[in-house]
């Protein structure tokens, strides 16, 4: 049944590969090119591969309109332009106010931390000082978020590795549910650094190519970096204000597979599991997803298990269901990943277009799902979509998510 409560978008930020702010997230992922790339925030050289999804240079404007920029990590900096986007948009006023800061992600100040112990050592010229430690602790972005728009409500981090972001909507759904905030930013924001560049080279599990999910020749993934941050209010909150929303959240489940630390169950149990618990709460039936926003690494393990997943959940209709994998256009953003599909699926409703995964071969046929290549989808209607995220541990979350356009609501 459907919760009493009905919690809207009414703000999207993001920080990819493609750019700073959401305009450049829905270029890059409209035209079909990957931002998948050689990356200079460190040496790839003596890695296994010397790819990744960096986010470019900041604009000089934006460095300038932040105050305490260069005190803040990378990580930090993607996050509090993202949030400031989403506010923007959302035409509220933030600062001083009850919002709750509802966030995900998994290495906070880390790439600053091995710059640190880089010099500790000798290694890179210049002092270790203390400040690139500031932010090394997991709650970093969220509290920079919270410190920048001088929140007064609940601040609350997620490191559930990859599903972090989406466990943190689902945070920020149900802090609005019990009427503890009207008001909150829900995101994730994660930095490329070699901890976890190396970790996923050492598994075997990252391609030496841009990456290319549900595809015949899939090697594993590619990694990236940036932030999302959605502004969700309660419906009541934005009618009283007049705003209008951008999409609605209806529902959202999470489970874990107990399977394996590193591989979901091959069958997709844990998702699967948590995709009927998403749609059970927005008192939704499988056959009502319009598309789905897939979690789609690309990895021999996840990208099987996940479409197995998709058979038993839709049976016969997951034939008439687009799949796309943003993935495969920014690279897997980790403990952010939930948020930024989250922004993209909210541009997909605001444009009524799904976007396309890079290049034109065709998804690999035994995977059985419709995987969209070259160009857009057209959306038609108000349409239902489902946004999933797997993680290392057996965290599985989904996102049910629907279009307000020509709601009349």
């Amino acid at each position: 049944m459907k919760p009493d409560c009905r919690i809207v978008v009414t703000g999207i930020g993001a920080v990819s590969a493609y750019g700073w702010g959401v305009d450049s997230l829905r270029d890059g992922l409209m035209s079909g090119s990957t931002a998948i790339g050689v990356p200079t925030v460190f040496d790839t050289s003596e890695h296994r591969t010397h790819l990744a999804g960096e986010v470019p240079p900041v604009p000089q404007p934006l460095r300038s309109s932040i105050r305490g920029w260069d005190a803040l990590s990378r990580a930090d900096q993607f996050a509090v332009a993202a949030a400031d986007e989403a506010i923007r948009e959302s035409g509220l006023e933030i600062r001083g106010a009850p919002c709750g800061v509802f966030f995900g992600g998994s290495t906070a100040g880390m790439l600053e931390c091995e710059e640190w112990y880089s010099r500790l050592i000798g290694a890179r010229p210049g002092r270790p000082r203390l400040r690139l430690l500031a932010s090394q602790q997991l709650n970093g972005p969220g509290d920079a978020v919270a410190r920048h728009q001088r929140v007064t409500g609940p601040v609350q981090s997620v490191s559930s590795a990859c599903a972090s972001a989406g466990l943190a909507v689902g945070a920020a759904v149900e802090a609005i549910r019990n009427r503890s905030v009207d008001i909150a930013l829900a995101g994730g924001s994660d930095s490329l650094c070699q901890l976890t560049y190396g970790g996923f080279n050492s598994l075997r599990s990252v391609d030496a190519e841009p990456c290319r999910p549900f595809k015949l020749d899939r090697a594993g993934l590619s990694l990236g970096e940036g932030a999302g941050v959605l502004v969700l209010e309660s419906l009541d909150h934005a009618h009283n204000r007049r705003a209008r929303p951008l999409a609605e959240v209806l529902g959202y489940g999470a489970s874990c597979d107990a399977h394996h630390m590193t591989a979901p169950h091959p069958q997709g149990d844990g998702i699967l599991r948590a995709s009927e618990i998403a749609l059970a709460d927005a008192g939704l039936r499988p056959d009502e997803v319009t598309f789905i926003n897939s979690h789609g690494t690309g990895t021999t393990h996840n990208d099987p298990a996940e479409c197995r997943a998709y058979q038993r959940l839709f049976d016969s209709h997951l034939a008439m269901i687009p799949v796309t994998a943003t993935k495969a256009s920014i690279g897997h953003v980790l403990g952010a990943a939930g948020a930024l599909e989250a922004v993209a699926t909210v541009l997909a409703f605001r444009d009524s277009v799904i976007h396309p995964s890079p290049g034109e071969q065709p998804g690999d046929a035994e995977l059985g799902i419709d995987l969209v290549v070259g160009s857009a989808r057209r959306l038609e209607g108000r349409p239902v979509a489902l946004s999933t995220n797997l993680a290392f541990g057996g965290a599985n979350v989904a996102i049910v998510m629907q279009s307000w356009a020509g709601s009349g609501s």
